[in-house]
């Protein structure tokens, strides 16, 4: 492994978009035509049940900015920073790997269940291809996980734009201008070349007029705020996200947000290639048999919790069958949308191991453990004081990911001739950049939420599950934004965090079992290893995490409240887990097929 010391930090790009283009092409596009069998032909749901509201067909590169928006939270860029901790060669592997044949797979076979079954939740698809009871479980388990997921996400995004005013200013001047688009697009729905044109010269002035906002005292005043008062603005952004037509605000501003997301990494890519750096952190560390400042256990199998969005996560599965599978257009655009996306976001996470790779080891860790932990480690920080000074800001002790990952680009960027002197303006784009990544989570996360509460109401009060009733759309949206908003005001971001990272991936597991069922249903059980195969390693290497975190940690350090949640997550997994095996050995002994709607002739007909 010696050969890999000193690796540049551009060959791991070049690696990074060879893979992911041979697997698109190859691979996304075979698992669509072959496995799934998409009919372009056929009406998608945006089409079947167009309401103006939630079903609204889209132009598909305004969808795939709303989808990646929407998946395209913390993850990508905030697990594979605290995974540097066991060297770049393991985070590097598992983002590949996990991309392409996990990922990428559950995310694009969601999303094909989801139009098939009317556009409906991941929970619904479980209860028709599995059966009733393990639909009621991964409803209850999928509410459960989505309010951790928003609550986590948000205090992330509360924690950034803390005491940023020219961050915050740039987050919410994204809400009018995607709202203009929003009108002009409805109004003249080919018009995306304008309106995307619009919008991100609006955003550009938005970014640069950012600190001459701020320079004035009573323009600062409105956007210097608190972390209370940022607390109760998230949960009503969150509100209105969900209560507004899809096409006016979400929709629009996800795929603005797209343009910065994507135009900042390719620009740090740029940045990247032009540095040509060497990657300071080993192949691997001493850390990856446990003890780390960062992670306490090993990195088998702690670095696939740890490394979600990038690889898999589960969370996307929420969004593949919640707003997304309502506004495609045609079941050709499922692999550009599904596995395009993730790809995306597999190149991003790959971006982000990079800038915190890029730091000296020492550096690394004095910004991402407490200062007892890393004096702990008898490392004496090199080029860090120098940063600190150059971005202008303390930047020691501050752990959870987004900080190091802000100073890794701030140093890529200020590297370039041109842009010298420019540290501490980078470092603050940086952190807004993070705080507008994951903000766009949150609003499409808090629409699929309300989704979902409907469902499990419309189950006793069916009136609840008519989505066009407007007071059950507004109950259920203040009861889901209320749960989320609660907690992440009261901030229990430790307990919250480390029961996000094991809910999340039991839920991307979950999410894969129940893709392989329907695959086997129809009448393709030998191509069912797509998905079985890498949903039992999930379901394998999860649960193993979960064990170690909830015995090895929470109870001994008496943690009651997260080892009982965390077990509570389990065994709900676990019971989906059973019924779907179930499902499987009675599937497979059914020996004659029978034609659905679409003219494949499948095992058993179930209701879509």
């Amino acid at each position: 492994m010696s050969f890999l010391v000193g690796i540049n930090a551009v060959t791991l790009i070049f690696v990074a978009l060879c893979v992911f283009a041979i697997a698109y092409r190859f691979y996304g596009l075979w698992i669509a035509v072959k496995v799934l069998g998409i009919k372009p032909e056929y009406p998608t749901p945006a089409i079947r049940f167009a309401d103006g509201q939630d079903y609204v067909k889209t132009n598909k590169y305004v969808l795939f900015g709303h989808h990646f928006a929407a998946i395209a939270a913390a993850g990508p860029l905030l697990g594979p920073v605290l995974a540097a901790q066991f060297g770049f060669l393991p985070g590097a592997l598992w983002i590949l790997i996990g991309c392409v044949l996990g990922g990428a797979v559950h995310d694009m076979v969601i999303l094909f269940a989801s139009v098939r079954h009317k556009g409906r939740s991941l929970a619904t698809i479980a209860s028709l291809e599995i059966g009733k009871f393990t639909g009621y479980v991964a409803s209850l388990a999928i509410l459960f996980i989505l309010v951790l997921t928003l609550s986590g996400l948000s205090i992330a995004v509360v924690n950034a734009m803390r005491d940023s005013p020219w961050g915050t200013f740039t987050v919410f001047s994204t809400i009018p201008i995607a709202m203009l688009m929003g009108v002009y697009l409805y109004w003249k729905p080919d018009g995306v070349r304008t309106a995307s044109i619009f919008g991100v010269a609006l955003l550009f002035l938005a970014v640069i007029a950012g600190p001459f906002v701020v320079a004035n005292p009573m323009l600062k005043s409105c956007f210097d705020l608190s972390r209370n008062t940022i607390a109760l603005a998230v949960p009503v952004y969150g509100l209105a996200a969900s209560l507004l037509p899809i096409w006016l605000l979400l929709c629009p501003r996800d795929y603005l947000s797209t343009f910065l997301k994507i135009g900042t990494i390719a620009a740090l890519a740029i940045g990247i290639i032009f540095m040509r750096p060497t990657l300071q952190m080993p192949p691997v560390t001493e850390f990856i048999s446990g003890g780390g400042p960062i992670i306490g256990g090993p990195v088998f199998p702690f670095i696939f919790i740890t490394i979600a969005c990038g690889a898999v996560s589960g969370f996307h599965s929420i969004i593949a069958s919640g707003t997304t599978p309502k506004m495609i257009s045609s079941e050709r655009e499922i692999p550009f949308v599904g596995y395009g996306a993730m790809l995306t976001e597999g190149f991003i996470a790959i971006m982000a191991l990079i800038a915190a790779c890029i730091l000296v080891p020492a550096d690394y860790f004095a910004i991402n453990s407490t200062p007892e932990a890393f004096a702990r480690l008898d490392m004496q920080v090199q080029d860090l004081p120098e940063l600190a000074k150059k971005v202008q800001e303390n930047i020691q002790g501050r752990p959870g990911g987004a900080v190091s990952l802000a100073v890794g680009m701030a140093h890529i960027f200020s590297a370039i001739p041109f842009l010298k002197g420019l540290t501490s303006y980078w470092y603050h784009f940086a952190i807004m950049f993070e705080a507008v990544f994951i903000l766009t989570a949150v609003d499409a996360g808090t629409r699929v939420g309300r989704f979902f509460l409907q469902e499990m109401i419309g189950k006793f009060i069916p009136k609840f599950a008519d989505e066009k009733w407007l007071p059950g759309v507004i109950i259920t949206s203040l009861l889901f934004t209320g749960a989320w908003g609660y907690l992440q005001y009261i901030g229990t971001i430790s307990v919250i965090w480390p029961l996000f990272g094991l809910s999340n991936q039991l839920l991307a597991a979950c999410a894969l079992v129940i893709a392989t069922s329907m695959i086997i249903r129809m009448g393709k059980a030998r191509y069912a290893w797509v998905t079985a195969v890498p949903g039992l390693f999930m379901v394998c290497m999860t649960l193993w995490a979960g064990f170690l975190q909830i015995f090895g940690s929470s109870l001994p350090e008496k943690k009651y409240l997260l080892g009982t949640l965390g077990l509570i997550v389990m065994v709900l997994m676990v019971i989906i887990f059973i019924g779907a095996v179930v499902r499987w050995i009675k599937l497979l002994t059914i020996k004659t097929k029978v034609t659905d709607a679409y003219g494949d002739e499948v095992l058993e007909l179930v209701e879509e």
